[in-house]
Order: C-alpha cells, then sequence, then structure tokens
C-alpha cells in the first residue's frame, strides 16, 4: 500500500478489530473496505483477571488509534458470549471470568459502540468477509485445534442462537459410546478430530503425522484417511441441517488438509444426499491467525450499521 492510498484511507471511517488470547492480545484497526490498516500485539496481563485485561486493551487501544478515528469495537473472547453481544459469559484460559460485561466496560473507557463473540464466531465471520467464504452468503467454518470450533454465517450474518451459544460444532455427537469429552458429551466430534484427540489416538504430533505422510508412510496416510472419515461423518450431520454453501476448515490440523480432505469428500458423497450437497464447496481457511481480528471488525462494522 502505498504512502498517498494509506494517508486516504487514514481519514476514512475506521473501527477495531481485537482477538483476546490467553497469551496475546490482537489488535487491527480497519476500513470499510477491510484494509488493515495498523495492527498491534501485546501480552495478555497474568494473571489475566477481566480488570487487568480491560486495562492492557484501553492502553493498547490509545497506541492503535491515537487520532480517534475508529467509529466501533469488535472483541473476539475465548469463550461464549451472551446473545446480546454483551457480556462474555466464561473466557477459557482467563483468570475469574464469569458473566464479564466486557462491552459495558470498553464502551464506559472509550465512549464508543462494543460488541463482543467468541473468537471461533469471529474467525468464522472473518473467512465470510475477507477469506475463503467472501463468495458465499451461507456457510459454516471448523476450527480444528486444540478444540473443535466453529461458526454458522446465515444470510452473511453470525447466527449465535437464542441463549448466544449456538455454532458450537465440535459438541455434536459423532459416536454415543465414544470418549467422554469436557463438555459433558460422549464421543462428541471435537474426541475425534482435534489436536488432543490426535494425540491420544496416535502419540504423535498432527504436523509431525503431516510429514511422515507426505514422505509415504503408510500408517500415517491411513490415519488421515481414517480422520477424514471421521470428520466427514460429522460433516454430513451438519449439512443435512444447514445446507450451507461452502464448509471452511481452519485452525492448526488444516495444515494437512490435503491429505484428509479426499476421504472427507467420499464421506460427504456417500453419506448425504446429491439434493443436500449440490455445489457445495470444501475450502481451507485462508487468513490464519488474521481471521479472529478481521471478523471481529466486521461485527464492529455491523453494529455501525443497525
Amino acid at each position: 500500500m502505498n504512502s498517498e492510498l494509506k494517508e486516504t484511507l487514514k481519514q476514512c471511517p475506521q473501527v477495531l478489530g481485537i482477538d483476546l488470547g490467553g497469551t496475546a492480545i490482537k489488535l487491527g484497526r480497519f476500513s470499510q473496505d477491510g484494509a488493515c490498516l495498523q495492527s498491534l500485539t501485546v501480552p495478555t496481563p497474568q494473571p489475566s483477571t477481566p480488570e487487568a485485561v480491560v486495562r492492557a486493551m484501553i492502553d493498547a487501544i490509545a497506541q492503535l488509534d491515537p487520532g480517534h478515528r475508529a467509529q466501533a469495537i469488535g472483541i473476539g473472547t475465548p469463550g461464549p458470549a451472551d446473545a446480546t453481544g454483551r457480556i462474555a459469559r466464561v473466557a477459557i484460559n482467563l483468570k475469574d471470568w464469569h458473566d464479564v460485561p466486557l462491552a459495558d466496560w470498553i464502551e464506559a473507557k472509550t465512549g464508543l459502540p462494543t460488541t463482543i463473540a467468541n473468537d471461533a464466531n469471529c474467525a468464522g465471520m472473518g473467512e465470510a468477509w475477507l477469506g475463503a467464504g467472501r463468495w458465499f452468503r451461507n456457510l459454516i467454518l471448523l476450527t480444528l485445534g486444540t478444540g473443535v470450533g466453529g461458526a454458522i454465517i446465515l444470510d452473511g450474518r453470525l447466527f449465535v442462537g437464542h441463549h448466544g451459544t449456538a455454532g458450537e460444532l465440535g459438541l455434536i455427537t459423532l459416536n454415543p459410546d465414544g470418549p467422554t469429552c469436557n463438555s459433558g458429551n460422549q464421543g462428541s466430534l471435537e474426541q475425534y478430530a482435534s489436536v488432543q484427540a490426535i494425540r491420544r489416538r496416535t502419540g504423535l504430533e498432527p504436523d509431525k503425522l503431516g510429514a511422515m505422510a507426505i514422505a509415504g508412510d503408510a500408517k500415517a496416510l491411513e490415519f488421515w484417511h481414517h480422520y477424514g472419515h471421521d470428520l466427514g461423518a460429522g460433516l454430513a450431520s451438519l449439512i443435512y441441517v444447514l445446507a450451507p454453501e461452502a464448509v471452511i476448515i481452519g485452525g492448526g490440523v488444516s495444515a494437512s488438509a490435503d491429505l484428509f480432505f479426499p476421504a472427507i469428500q467420499t464421506e460427504l458423497e456417500r453419506r448425504v444426499l446429491p439434493c443436500s450437497r449440490a455445489g457445495l464447496q470444501l475450502l481451507k481457511a485462508e487468513l490464519g491467525n488474521q481471521a479472529g481480528i478481521v471478523g471481529a471488525a466486521k461485527l464492529a462494522w455491523q453494529l455501525t450499521a443497525g
């Protein structure tokens, strides 16, 4: 981006997108077309109490937007928010986060309208806005990481359900007699598709298994085939319910997508009626670690539109 264009964009309406994590807080200042004018990453304070995190956010916002150009703020948190996008109900890996009125606190400090959402939901909005899902109005995102998160985008907007907790796609039941899940479910998709599940099943890290498969290791290739089979079975249920135009796969495990996407496709063709998957696209996420701040910014723009 040349300096003249950058200066012009600085005078345009802007919002802030924030991704709150257990170790770092990522922030970005965005124009309406999705251009990131400036970004900043600061450490999450330890202990990560709500008060300490809010102080760190306010300091970072002052650094990122000294000219007070931003019109709204969107924040992704590592846990569910309420349906109104005001309260962080629980924030995983953060200390003492229970029903924290985060949007109210940030608004009081900045004077800017603020909304919050689960971080996986923000990633889904990011991919829908500027990533692999930008050509579609209806899509689902599955994030394959330490756990399995998800997001549902319907008619271009994030769907969070009555209580704000919809989109926990990794917690659907895959095997009623499978391993116990932290959610209280048994045999959830997360117990077959997460990094922790891969470690339990193989004793290896996903990147190691990926490298082994690329090198031709028969057992690693077989594992990824079975992994894709399980993921495809879980996705089949979601596709029957939501009939999305696209399924986007993100998270760390997606680095090995080429190894398990063929098995997913085979399962979907076997399990899902052609009329329920007509034109369905299976895609790898494009935005990586930036998806969270991009999606949070999109939610901020939607807030300004009313």
